[in-house]
């Protein structure tokens, strides 16, 4: 009997999804309303010499399971030489059975190099030398264009200069939009040892002396305003967890003691965030300007690594269970609420327990204004498994209105990782499929093709007004 190996019905197992994905989602361009790709190198359009470099060199999804498979560090982030790296990525495939890796890895071989056999170590010589030859017709908008990517979002801090954002806009020759992502996180990470560094380059970069809160607040409007001139329609904050509401302290006072290098509680520096996010949300509402906010990160676990490679090395995990979580988020969301009204907002968590909280709690916000104003983000990190992506969707239907999703983000660095988006797609096809077949919905093609579009795509370019 012949195997099929992510032939054209790759994860769609029954006739309503394969009819979902091929007649539907397929042909749907890509929002990837979220990723770390540096808007320079779209610019410059650069070019990548050899498969490692496009595939190796920044991707700690792959580092991950490359040190897990007992591989040195010499292969991984070393000195090795790119040919050498690869093989032993090369080597590492076939015995990552059940990891999204390696459905990830053979859909960008397929769609960009029509490569359709799995890769391994025998193999991996041939695939290098026709991969590499390929290489040369690619360049990092080709591989934009040719994934039908129509917009992206890049992450920036408020004082990035967003030159090459403007740069990109004035190019008459490229048509993907390339906008920035407002993201605060330097301005909200009080205890970082750099924080009052960061404040004194915000406050140059401004003209500002910025020695009160009220201060950072007029500064980070400037920085906010400028980056909407530059068509930022969406920010994003990175926080370890949910700050609480520490009623008895004084914001003003933790960010005084921050300046002064005096001592600053846990109380305090939540006191902080919380008043910081509740301003920023307010803010976001007044310019029409999605709020992102994700949580669940505890970074940087293996100190001598760290020291050694820094951050976004591979060394980050899920934090896990927060004390009062459901109370935490109603909490700053309903001060939200009061303060300024909520704007369009999108929650994630890394830790996937996390997702019924999430969803119910939501559901206490939504509003006539916007259908699923305030969002539950899709399966992130480490979630954008196949049983990741599969359990938020299932969440998101069992406990709110699923066909309003604003659907999938890459969160990557790679111009490669489109493919997350058709890998996403075929699950949601496949899990919508499944349903009908089942006899749990009826069999109306008119209505879910026109679901699986709108999740795929029209709902994101609504949600986000691209």
């Amino acid at each position: 009997m012949k195997m099929r190996f992510m032939d054209k019905e790759f994860l769609l197992k029954t006739d309503v999804a394969r009819e979902l994905y091929h007649s539907y989602a397929v042909k749907m361009a890509i929002i990837d309303y979220h990723c770390h790709i540096d808007p320079k190198e779209i610019y410059e359009d650069i070019k990548f010499d050899n498969l490692s470099e496009v595939w190796l060199s920044a991707d700690h999804y792959k580092w991950r399971v490359m040190r897990a498979a007992g591989i040195s560090e010499e292969y991984i982030t070393g000195n090795a030489s790119p040919h050498d790296k690869f093989l032993k990525y090369a080597y590492v495939m076939p015995r990552l059975i059940g990891n999204p890796l390696y459905h990830w890895s053979h859909l960008e071989l397929k769609r960009y190099f029509n490569i359709d056999e799995p890769l391994n170590e025998k193999n991996a010589d041939k695939i290098w030398y026709k991969v590499n030859n390929k290489l040369q017709d690619y360049s990092a908008r080709k591989f934009i264009e040719k994934s039908n990517v129509e917009a992206l979002c890049t992450t920036d801090d408020p004082v990035d200069d967003l030159i090459w954002h403007k740069k990109i806009k004035e190019d008459e020759t490229f048509n993907c939009k390339v906008l920035p992502i407002f993201r605060p996180d330097k301005a909200l990470n009080i205890e970082s040892l750099d924080f009052t560094d960061y404040i004194k380059q915000l406050g140059k970069c401004t003209g500002i002396t910025i020695d009160s809160l009220d201060k950072l607040k007029e500064a980070l409007i400037i920085r906010l305003d400028f980056f909407k001139a530059h068509g930022c329609c969406v920010s994003d904050h990175g926080i370890a967890t949910i700050p609480h509401n520490a009623e008895n302290e004084s914001p003003d006072l933790a960010f005084k003691n921050a300046l002064d290098n005096k001592k600053l509680t846990i109380s305090m520096a939540e006191s902080y965030r919380m008043e910081l996010l509740t301003f920023l949300a307010g803010e976001y509402r007044k310019r029409d300007i999605v709020m992102q906010l994700h949580f669940g990160v505890i970074r940087n676990l293996n100190t001598s690594s760290y020291k050694m490679l820094g951050a976004d090395s591979g060394f980050d995990a899920i934090r896990g269970y927060q004390e009062a979580l459901g109370e935490r988020l109603s909490t700053l969301l309903n001060r939200i609420e009061l303060n300024s009204g909520l704007p369009k907002m999108i929650v994630y968590s890394l830790n996937p327990l996390d997702n019924a909280q999430i969803s119910v709690v939501l559901g206490c916000f939504q509003s006539a204004e916007f259908p699923a104003k305030i969002q539950h983000g899709s399966a992130w990190w480490f979630n954008d498994t196949k049983c990741g992506m599969e359990q938020q969707l299932i969440n998101l239907a069992e406990t709110s209105v699923l066909p309003y999703f604003v659907g999938m983000l890459t969160d990557s660095r790679s111009f490669l990782s489109y493919t997350r988006h058709e890998y996403f797609r075929r699950i949601l096809c496949n899990l919508i499929g499944q349903w009908v077949t089942d006899g749990e919905y009826p069999y109306d093609i008119e209505f879910l093709g026109k679901m699986v579009e709108d999740i795929c795509y029209y709902n994101c370019k609504k949600y986000f007004d691209f």
